[in-house]
């Protein structure tokens, strides 16, 4: 370790965390891998707040293209504060603003020439609760983004619903019952309906707030199958608490802390051989 704190069984005091960031971090890049694809994102000292409180102090990424990345750290570290920073949310919340670089495939997506609702179609969005519309049924749920965006024609919507929902691995589950309120489906179908729902807009880039926090070991088993299986076609950026579940389904691994990014790179050496005594710290369960 490049640090020594004062013993291994010391809590460390916020005084003590947070001049220990600031004085000496150094952010981790990923380990070098040969023959990997080039970011798809690349986030350039992106800084965030929520009025005069700084919620993302600098943060330097990039996220490769075909891959699985997770952010993990404390409540309140900024985890969800940054990925809703990736598809522009974030400035909708009142006296909330952003200023840095968020490059999508060589684009800008906070120049200011850039229209907002062009982003969230590249990257959509699963939230911590499932959300489905509803007075909207299983298939209006699924095709509500296309008919807003101007699409009509029947079949197309059809059929990009089914592969949706085949997507979000539901399809055999609610097929005879397309008709039915989304709100009558489980916990974890409702989850996976809300990622058919995502899914409808082929996005290239899919941002996961916890989608598995609030449903049962198997449901979460479930949503965690098809994440692992949707990096063949899509970008995924996970937020999760459970280290575990990172473990399991990302390629690569980011530990925040206090709005910082103390460590990036590879899930496996993030998880067996953190470069940073806070990392260690924080996946060996003695803070956070």
């Amino acid at each position: 370790m490049s640090r020594t704190l004062k013993g291994p069984e010391e809590e460390l005091s916020p005084t003590l965390q947070v001049s220990k960031i600031s004085e000496s971090v150094e952010i981790e890049r990923p380990t070098e891998v040969k023959d990997i694809p080039p970011p798809k994102l690349s986030i350039r000292n992106l800084e965030a707040w929520f009025g005069t409180k700084r919620a993302l102090k600098g943060i330097n990424l990039d996220v490769r293209e075909n891959s699985i990345t997770a952010f993990i750290g404390p409540s309140g570290c900024g985890k969800t504060t940054l990925i809703r920073c990736l598809n522009r949310m974030h400035e909708m919340t009142p006296g909330a603003s952003a200023k840095g670089q968020a490059i999508l495939d060589g684009m800008d997506m906070y120049d200011a020439k850039v229209d907002p609702v062009t982003i969230k179609r590249r990257i959509g969005m699963v939230f911590q609760k499932p959300n489905p519309f509803p007075t909207m049924s299983i298939y209006d749920n699924v095709a509500a983004g296309l008919k807003l965006n101007g699409i009509k024609d029947k079949k197309l919507i059809d059929d990009i619903v089914r592969e949706s929902l085949e997507g979000a691995a539901l399809w055999e589950e609610v097929k005879n019952e397309l008709n039915k309120p989304g709100m009558g489906l489980s916990g974890g179908q409702q989850q996976r309906l809300c990622i058919a729902r995502a899914l409808a807009m082929q996005p290239e880039i899919l941002l996961m707030d916890e989608p598995t926090s609030s449903l049962d070991p198997i449901a979460s088993s479930k949503i965690e199958e098809l994440v692992h299986g949707m990096k063949k076609d899509l970008t995924v950026v996970i937020v999760t608490h459970n280290m575990q579940q990172a473990a399991r389904v990302s390629d690569f691994t980011a530990f925040m802390y206090l709005g910082e990014l103390i460590e990036y790179g590879d899930t496996k050496q993030i998880f067996e051989n953190p470069r940073m005594e806070l990392t260690e710290r924080y996946i060996s369960g003695k803070f956070g």
